[in-house]
């Protein structure tokens, strides 16, 4: 008879044990009478019956053993969760030492407050959590308890130390001490040869290795009937958690292809973040709840074991080991999920600096590839300031086995999964600037004004600026393509950011080229004003000086205050602005003085002749050809800022305007032209500044 076999039919019961604790009891008596009784007859081998008898013991025991088995497993299965969800906004306990403030900290968030908290407000939290004594109280919306009743943990203890230190093969039981084996093999289902767990199982299945779904063997019955039990329990207890999250996330989902669908889909990943760092948090919750189980029913009865100490450590190890790492198994598969579905590392963008895209670029522009960026470094950050602690609640410190288990390991791998793919999401969000368009009216504008592009890297900095501490994370463990530098050599967020500016500034000047195949050679001059356009407004969006605060207080008020920005930004900045303005320059090519020597005049002495009349009509007219043609194109040219605006027009007046209303004053007060003056002079000099004032209006 196998005794696990009726573990295998996944029995469920009510908590309430039909035996009574006097039968309990009479028969964990019985237990000891039948493992007394075999003992005798071990001794006695020589008799004629001895064999016989004690293969009748045997199939006594082994009922008894299964009894108790099936017995443990309701009453632990039944018992549900060891989680149990907190009164919303109750306070933490030992408040009255705390000053207001620190009261006002320690308040319990809300789940409502919790899925809208910043990138700030989320790491404070869990900073001060980890800095409390009793860290289970400060994180997750659940918090332990013990579902167990007294009566079930005496039954409990009761079978435990009545099967405590009974090794078992699977087939036999062996109920003489001098028959125990001098190695006792270590449990199953256990680490793969190098320690490391790989993810065997389909990303988004609810697991991510079937080493935790495998039957567990230890060697010992009442061990086997606690891991099974609870293991369902725990892992059901963080599924259920992740799809309740899952559910609600859903209702927030914008019809496909309705107004604003882009923003709202930016903000259901950054929901799903949220939503992996609240699993991680209610995690730590069960697994301190099932170390709480196991510390109430298993560890008393430890004491019981007879043999050598490391196959019993080794044993309740595995157990434990084996009950949450169920619960970690599906918070591994939970974040991989979110970051291929949600931050899409699914989709491959090539490699940063190909040349080529790789397939499926379209489906990720740069503002998506920024709040993807944005989602799996808040993960990072919740795993990075979680992570230790989680390890630490999957290990039995009071075993101290000294060897790793599944638990131990899948802790790692989630620690390095999170990292690999939060750089895969790092490294898209520098290859959609390089594969952002350079052709097209939704990506260069026709009348110059700001690109989306430059926006979008704006939101996308903006975006992933709270998560330095997270960025660094990332670069410490791994190579990226701007950063190749490791451990204490990996650069800050900053260096980042610098690589997005340099990307972004190659693809503005690809895109300013387009105007220079236009037919009329006068739109060639929007190259430089959408490159000045361009320049200003990350000047003003991310530079220290800048006029456009978000709010000083907001994660996102992400200003770059080292000297290279400032200096890069202005050069380009005046450099194009310096062509620009030398469009206008063709102007003052008309405003020449005519030597007084060749003006002469009529008999009247009033109207100059014909010939010296020309001289002046020819600069009066070929001023107003060239100033209309130049207006007309630069007319249709956009500036957005008012402050670039009015410092451009006034740029352009100081081109030329002091000459002209030097040469207008001078020559207007002479008749040159018999029939004709006002048609010479239809640009008086507040005529033509007020025409000024209204260049690069937005239309």
């Amino acid at each position: 008879m196998s005794l696990l076999k009726p573990r295998q039919n996944n029995h469920e019961s009510d908590t309430t044990s039909p035996l009574t604790e006097q039968e309990l009891y009479a028969g964990a008596d019985a237990m000891e009478i039948v493992r007394d009784a075999h003992g005798y007859f071990a001794k006695r081998v020589e008799w004629r019956s001895a064999k016989e008898t004690m293969a009748d013991l045997e199939r006594v025991h082994f009922i008894g053993v299964d009894a108790m088995g099936l017995l443990v497993t309701g009453h632990l299965t039944g018992a549900g969760a060891a989680v149990r969800r907190k009164v919303d906004a109750a306070p933490a306990p030992d408040t009255n030492k705390k000053s207001p403030a620190q009261r006002r900290t320690s308040t319990r968030v809300t789940a409502a407050e919790r899925s809208e908290e910043t990138a700030s407000k989320t790491r404070d939290r869990l900073q001060e959590a980890l800095q409390n004594r009793d860290l289970m109280k400060s994180v997750g919306e659940y918090e332990e308890y013990l579902p167990l009743s007294t009566r079930v943990v005496r039954e409990l203890r009761a079978i435990f130390e009545c099967l405590g230190g009974m090794y078992s093969d699977g087939t036999s039981l062996l109920l003489s001490a001098s028959s125990v084996p001098s190695y006792i093999p270590p449990p199953e289902p256990s680490l793969p040869p190098g320690g490391k767990v790989l993810r065997t199982e389909k990303v988004g299945s609810g697991h991510y290795t079937q080493s935790t779904m495998q039957l567990l063997k230890t060697g010992f019955p009442q061990l086997d009937s606690y891991g099974e039990a609870r293991r369902s329990v725990a892992y059901a207890s963080v599924d259920g958690y992740c799809r309740q999250l899952r559910t609600a996330r859903k209702k927030l989902m914008p019809p496909e292809g309705s107004a604003g669908s882009a923003i709202a889909l930016a903000q259901i990943v950054d929901s799903a973040a949220r939503d992996a760092v609240r699993c991680i948090e209610h995690t730590m919750v069960v697994v301190s709840g099932e170390k709480s189980v196991y510390r109430c029913v298993v560890s008393p009865t430890s004491s019981n074991h007879h043999h050598d100490e490391s196959g019993p450590q080794r044993a309740l190890a595995g157990c434990y080991s084996f009950v949450v790492a169920a619960a970690v198994d599906r918070l591994l598969d939970l974040i991989e999920y979110t970051f291929l579905r949600e931050a899409g590392c699914s989709i491959n963008l090539g490699s940063v600096g190909d040349g080529g895209a790789g397939p499926g670029n379209s489906e990720m522009d740069i503002r998506a590839a920024g709040s993807a960026a944005a989602a799996g470094l808040r993960i990072v950050d919740g795993v990075r300031m979680l992570g230790p602690s989680l390890s630490r609640l999957c290990d039995l410190a009071s075993i101290g086995s000294g060897e790793s288990t599944i638990a131990s390991a899948l802790c790692i791998s989630l620690h390095r999964s999170t990292v690999k793919n939060c750089s895969k999401t790092l490294e898209n969000l520098a290859r959609s600037i390089q594969l952002d368009p350079l052709d097209g009216t939704k990506h260069v504008p026709t009348d110059a004004r700001v690109a989306k592009v430059s926006s979008d890297v704006v939101h996308a900095i903006r975006v992933i600026s709270p998560f330095a501490s997270a960025y660094k994370s990332v670069s410490k463990r791994r190579t990226l393509p701007w950063d190749e530098g490791m451990g204490d050599d990996a650069g800050e967020i900053d260096i980042f950011v610098r690589f997005l500016i340099k990307q972004l500034i190659v693809s503005l000047q690809g895109k300013a080229q387009n105007y220079k195949n236009e037919e009329n050679p006068d739109n060639q001059v929007k190259t430089h004003l959408f490159m000045m356009n361009n320049m200003y407004y990350l000047l003003d969006s991310l530079g220290p000086d800048g006029y456009e605060h978000i709010n000083d207080e907001s994660d996102e008020n992400y200003r770059i205050k080292a000297p290279w920005f400032q200096s890069k930004m202005n050069k380009i900045f005046e450099g194009e602005k310096a062509k620009y303005l030398a469009s206008w320059e063709v102007l003052n090519n008309h405003l020449t003085k005519v030597d007084e020597r060749e003006l002469n005049y009529k008999d009247k002495k009033d109207i100059l002749s014909l010939e010296s009349g020309r001289l002046i009509k020819s600069r009066f007219s070929g001023f107003i050809e060239d100033f209309e043609r130049v207006y007309l194109v630069h007319r249709t040219f956009t500036v957005i800022d008012p402050k670039l605006r009015e410092t451009l027009q006034d740029d352009i007046r100081n081109v030329f305007m002091a000459r002209y209303k030097a040469f207008f004053d001078r020559y207007a007060s002479i008749k040159f032209s018999k029939k004709n003056m006002e048609n010479y002079l239809k640009y008086p000099p507040n005529k033509l500044d007020g025409l000024i004032g209204q260049l690069f209006a937005s239309k």
